[in-house]
Order: structure tokens, then C-alpha cells, then sequence
């Protein structure tokens, strides 16, 4: 209850106040303004009297005082002007005319309005004629007036017309701008209608073209056919006349042959007869071989290549040795298709359409001196099954390879050389098992897969490891230590640095001699190099430094160092980084780099062959940074290039190259100017 008294009380003060403040808000907006109105009122009632009295309207005195105003009308004669310029006349010649007017009191105004004062007026007063000073004053006042409206007519009509001058320049201004639009309009349609045309006759001309080509193609395909069919009609006459050696043999010609035995007494001694000679010489004749048109045959080799075969030719020619039938469209291989040609040792089915369910599985079994199998570019996913023990070199490069179990190279102990290339391999679908059976294993080629570490399994007798263009990351330090054997390896273009290969990875092979580490991410020659490296290879990295004594512990020294593409600068390259190769180093490879002078330590190398330096910053060659004078050997640098540089040949002594075999050995040219070195700065 207190609290809704209290509401209520503040209800009632609120109310209050709030009456109060729009009462004094009115009388704040409305008071100024009435106070102003009543000055403005005042103001130009004290004006009017004051020009009335300035016009000799005001009161006319008299010797009895003020009498009543008298309103005075001036009656022309019955000659008036009519005109301003009469008037003006008139009014000048007022005083000769004066007779003719009289002063005439308005009788429709009334004392009240008029101003009369009630009090009557003497009888003595009389009414004061006007002045010549009041004649001039009129005069005066009705040419001002008369000169004020000439000057505002004036003004109007010079408003007038630069309005009319503005409206007529806006017009023009219209007009030219329409008749522009319509010019461009115009000329939009026409160049529109013309690039219309053009486009219509340049489709009218494609699809006549086409046309034409398609027409051609026709015909040239009708022509084909009817060559085609003449030459089927021309070799079934000559298969129904010579035989066909494309046919699959009898089983009884896939008999094995008899033992041979030593020939008798009777069979030297028995003569051949005549007929028998004639036979023979038949069989000699049909064994004649006739080849699809693009095959070539010589004695022991045939090529049938992009001949558009898709069929496996059945062959019946056993003394056939090499076959190949790249670049077809075969897409199978069926059970017994090397029957007739048993003695194959060489086979390649490059370029086909070759599918692993098109593949018998005992395709290739009954092929007993089969060395070299060729099946790149087709679409296997799995490798072929059963292949001969006799393989020495199988290649199924740009394939569609999805693993390898561990029976995929079962037998295939004679296997050399082994190429998997730009398949789908990774170290999740290549069991670890699966290069176990090849015990002779030499060569191996595993680029263009998705390996992301180097394969477990290796075999110990690998010589050459080729893992290009794949997305290693590391390398851990068991992966190497089967394969003992090891000569070279080669990483190009994976993800590998310096810090992801382990210390002991390769650091005790005795037998690892060359190295590709091209296009990864080292940023420094990584250290725990093999002691019998030979071979380097970093083009491409971004290294920035060569450690000092990285090269110490290796014997009998590297010889090859190729660092071309990186970010060496005069920082980069310590006094001690060549250290243990000063007596090995023939080949060093240091072009497309940011040097600014020769790195220390190249003169002492007496056994350099090639120097490349260039496309670098070296702006000078001191006498001392590539020949030594006060070494006594012969001689063996045969190569120096120095170009792209900013080296001035002028400034070069002849005795920095004095220890080159020929002058014509070095090249200097072109070089860059010092120009472009502020315009790279800047």
C-alpha cells in the first residue's frame, strides 16, 4: 500500500511539473516574439511619419497651431498628360497651371479615419498653397520612382535573357549531346552488325571447312576400306594358296620334339629321293610369313608396332626370338597365345590397352627363354601372374599398379632389372616381403609413386635405388642397412632436409659412391655423408651454407660436388668447407648462386677439371682465387665459366687464369652491369 501511495504521490508531482515546464516553455517561445512584432510595429510607424513629414504630408501649421490633416487631390484639367514624360512636364509647369486646380477636401473620409481633431478650426486659417520646394521635392520623388522601375525593368529583362540565353546554350548543349549519343549508337550498331557478320562468315566458313573434312575424312575411309578389303581378298587368296602361319597350331605340332640320336651307318648311307626334295622344298615355301601391312620380319625378329592391332596375332613361327607390338589397341593376352612362338626372349607390349583381367594367368608360362618383358603405358593394376623364372628384366612403368604382395615376384629369382615407374605404390600397399625372392636383384626404379619413406625389404644385392618424384620425408637409419651392395641413390624432387635424414643412415656403406639430393628442402650440405661418396648431387635446394670439414672423412675424396640453383653468398662458403677434397675435386658446380668473390680453397685444387661460377655477383678475380702461383704441378683445369656477373674483363690480371690450359677454355661473356645491380637494390 505504501508503495503504490508512493507511485501515485510521484504521478501527481511529475504531472505538475511537467505543466509547469510547457508553461514556461510557451511563454518563452511566444513572448520574444510578441515583443518583437510590437517594435517592428513601432519602428515602421515612426518611418512613416517621418516620410511624411519629409514629403510635406505631415500637419500643416498655422498661427492657431495644428490644424486637422487635409487629404489633398489634385485635379487635372481637362488637357492632362497621359504619359510619364508628360507628367513630368506637367508637374514642372504646376505653378502657371496652378489656377486650374482646387483643393478639395475628401468628403468620404470621416473625422475618425481622417485625423481631423474635433476642435473647429479659425475662422482666419487657410489652406497653405504648395511651394515651388514642395513642387521639386514631388518632381524629384516621381523620377526616382520613374528611374527605380526602369532600372528594375531593365534588370528583369537582362534576367530574362540570360535565362533565354541559358535555356537556348542548354538546348544546344542537349541537342549536341543527343545527336553524339546517336552518332555512337550508330556507330555501336554498325560495328556490332559487322563483328555479326564477321562471326556468321567466319561459322558459315568453319562449318563449311568441317563439312569439307568430314567429307574428306569419309572418303578417305571409304578408299581405306576398299583397300583393306582388296588386300583381305588379296591374302585369303594367297593363305588359300601359301598357307597361314597367323594360324594356332595343332596339338600335335605342340608336341615336344623327339629326342635326338645319333645318326646311323644306314642313315648317312640312304640317298633322298628326288620327290622327297621337291617336298621339302614345298614345307620351305609355306613357312613363308605373311605380315599385317606395317610388320616387318627378319630371321628372328618381328614388329607389328602402332598397326592398330586389338587382338594378339596368333603366331606360329618358332624360331622367332624378339617380338614387339607397341603402340596398339591389344587389350588381352589369351591362354596358349605364345604357343607357336615358344623361343621368344624378348617381348615388348608397350602402348597397348593391356588390362591385369585381360592377362591370362598362364599366359606367359609356356615361354622357357623369356628374359626381357616390356609393359609399360597400359592399364595393369596388379603385376601378371606366373611369369617365367627365366625374366631377367620386367618393366611395367606408367601402369596402374595398386600394390605388391609378397607372392607378386614369386620365382622370379633370375630377375635383374625391375621398373615400377608412375604407378600407385606407396609403402602401404608394397608388403615389405615382396622383393625378398629376387636374390639377383640389381636395378630398381620406383619413381612417380606415393612413397612417403624409402621401402622396407630392399634386397641385399641392389646396386642402384631410383626413388624420384615421390614424397619422402625422412630416412630412417635401418632402411639401408640390408643393402650393402648399395652404389647409387637417387631422391630427386622429394620433401627431404637435413634434419629428417638419421646420422647412421648411409655413414657405413663402403660401397655408396653417388648421391641425388636435387630439388628438395636442404638449406646445408647435410653431414654423415658415406665415406666413399663420389658423387654429389644438391641442384635445386636452398642451401646456404657448406659446414666446415664435411668432407674430411671421405676416401679417397669426392670428386663430383654439383650445387647450382641454391642461396650460397660470401658467408656461405667457410675457408675449411672444401677441406679433404683440395686432391680429388675434378668436377665443382657452384653457378646461379648470390656469390660476390671466388670461394677460398678453389686454388688448391690440383685435380679441377671444370669450375662453373657463373650467374652469380663476383665483381672481381684476384690473381690468387683460382690458379695458385706458387704451385709447381701440371695443370688441369680445361673449363672455367665466369658469365653473367658483373666482373670487368678489363680489370682482370692474365695471371688469374694463368693456370688454365688454354685461354679459349674460359668464358667471360656476358656480363652484367653495375646498372642493374642498383636497379635490383632498389
Amino acid at each position: 500500500m505504501q508503495a503504490a501511495e508512493y507511485l501515485h504521490e510521484a504521478i501527481r508531482r511529475m504531472r505538475r511539473w511537467l505543466v509547469w515546464a510547457a508553461l514556461w516553455l510557451l511563454v518563452v517561445l511566444i513572448l520574444p516574439d510578441a515583443q518583437a512584432e510590437s517594435r517592428h510595429r513601432n519602428q515602421d510607424g515612426v518611418r512613416r511619419r517621418e516620410k511624411r513629414w519629409r514629403d510635406g504630408q505631415g500637419f500643416i501649421w498655422t498661427s492657431e497651431g495644428r490644424s486637422k490633416p487635409l487629404k489633398i487631390r489634385l485635379v487635372p484639367g481637362p488637357k492632362g498628360p497621359h504619359t510619364p514624360a508628360g507628367t513630368l512636364t506637367f508637374y514642372r509647369n504646376i505653378p502657371e497651371l496652378q489656377s486650374s486646380y482646387s483643393v478639395i477636401p475628401d468628403s468620404g473620409l470621416s473625422p475618425e479615419l481622417s485625423g481631423d481633431s474635433p476642435v473647429p478650426s479659425h475662422p482666419k486659417d487657410h489652406i497653405v498653397p504648395l511651394t515651388q520646394e514642395d513642387i521639386q521635392r514631388i518632381v524629384w520623388r516621381e523620377e526616382e520612382e520613374h528611374r527605380e522601375k526602369e532600372r528594375l525593368r531593365r534588370k528583369d529583362e537582362a534576367r530574362k535573357k540570360r535565362r533565354r540565353e541559358r535555356k537556348e546554350r542548354e538546348e544546344r548543349q542537349r541537342k549536341m549531346f543527343e545527336e553524339k549519343r546517336r552518332e555512337e549508337e550508330e556507330a555501336l550498331r554498325l560495328q556490332m552488325e559487322k563483328e555479326e557478320e564477321e562471326w556468321r562468315t567466319k561459322t558459315e566458313e568453319a562449318d563449311r571447312r568441317q563439312q569439307e573434312e568430314e567429307s574428306r575424312m569419309k572418303e578417305e575411309r571409304r578408299r581405306k576400306e576398299e583397300v583393306e578389303q582388296q588386300k583381305e581378298v588379296k591374302e585369303e587368296v594367297e593363305v588359300w594358296l601359301r598357307g597361314d602361319v597367323f594360324q594356332m597350331p595343332s596339338k600335335e605340332e605342340l608336341l615336344p620334339p623327339p629326342v635326338p640320336t645319333h645318326p646311323t651307318e644306314t642313315d648317312e648311307l640312304k640317298e633322298v629321293a628326288p620327290g622327297e626334295e621337291e617336298e621339302e622344298e614345298e614345307e620351305e615355301e609355306e613357312t613363308t610369313v605373311v605380315l599385317p601391312a606395317g610388320c616387318d620380319i627378319s630371321d628372328v625378329s618381328m614388329t607389328c608396332e602402332n598397326v592398330h592391332l586389338i587382338y594378339f596375332p596368333p603366331l606360329n613361327i618358332p624360331e622367332l626370338k624378339s617380338l614387339s607390338l607397341e603402340g596398339n589397341n591389344i587389350s588381352s593376352i589369351p591362354a596358349g597365345a605364345f604357343n607357336g612362338i615358344p623361343n621368344l626372349e624378348w617381348i615388348n607390349l608397350k602402348k597397348n590397352k593391356l588390362t591385369s583381367a585381360g592377362i591370362d594367368p598362364k599366359a606367359f608360362m609356356g615361354l622357357k627363354m623369356l628374359r626381357r618383358l616390356y609393359l609399360d603405358e597400359n592399364l595393369l593394376d596388379v603385376v601378371p601372374s606366373d611369369l617365367p623364372s627365366t625374366l631377367q628384366e620386367l618393366k611395367i612403368n606408367e601402369n596402374k599398379l595398386r600394390g605388391i604382395d609378397e607372392n607378386s615376384f614369386q620365382d622370379l629369382s633370375s630377375l635383374v632389372i625391375l621398373e615400377l615407374e608412375g604407378n600407385l605404390l606407396s609403402e602401404g600397399n608394397v608388403d615389405p616381403r615382396a622383393l625378398a625372392p629376387l636374390i639377383q636383384l640389381s636395378y630398381l626404379r620406383l619413381g612417380r609413386n606415393h612413397f612417403r619413406t624409402v621401402p622396407q625389404g630392399l634386397p641385399k644385392s641392389l646396386l642402384e635405388l631410383y626413388l624420384e618424384n615421390n614424397l619422402i620425408e625422412e630416412i630412417s637409419e635401418t632402411v639401408f642397412n640390408q643393402t650393402t651392395n648399395l652404389n647409387m641413390v637417387s631422391l630427386r624432387h622429394n620433401k627431404l632436409d637435413e634434419t629428417r635424414i638419421a646420422p647412421m643412415a648411409w655413414f657405413n656403406h663402403r660401397n655408396l659412391e653417388s648421391i641425388d639430393l636435387s630439388h628438395n628442402d636442404f638449406y646445408l650440405v647435410p653431414s654423415y655423408l658415406p665415406k666413399s661418396l663420389v658423387h654429389l648431387v644438391l641442384v635445386g635446394n636452398k642451401v646456404e651454407r657448406i659446414p666446415g670439414y664435411i668432407f674430411a672423412h671421405m676416401d679417397p675424396g669426392l670428386e663430383y660436388l654439383y650445387l647450382s640453383f641454391n642461396r650460397l653468398d660470401g658467408e656461405g662458403i667457410e675457408p675449411e668447407s672444401f677441406f679433404g677434397t683440395y686432391h680429388s675435386m675434378m668436377e665443382l658446380c657452384l653457378d646461379h648462386n648470390q656469390l660476390i668473390h671466388v670461394p677460398l680453397g678453389i686454388n688448391e685444387m690440383t685435380n679441377l677439371h671444370l669450375l662453373r661460377l657463373d650467374s652469380n655477383r663476383i665483381r672481381s678475380i684476384s690473381e690468387e682465387s683460382i690458379c695458385d702461383p706458387d704451385l709447381q704441378e701440371e695443370t688441369t683445369l680445361v673449363a672455367l665459366r665466369m658469365e653473367n656477373n658483373y666482373i670487368d674483363a678489363m680489370d682482370v690480371s692474365p695471371a688469374a687464369f694463368s693456370c688454365l690450359r688454354s685461354a679459349s677454355s674460359v668464358v667471360l661473356k656476358p656480363q652484367k652491369t653495375i646498372q642493374r645491380i642498383h636497379r635490383t637494390r632498389h
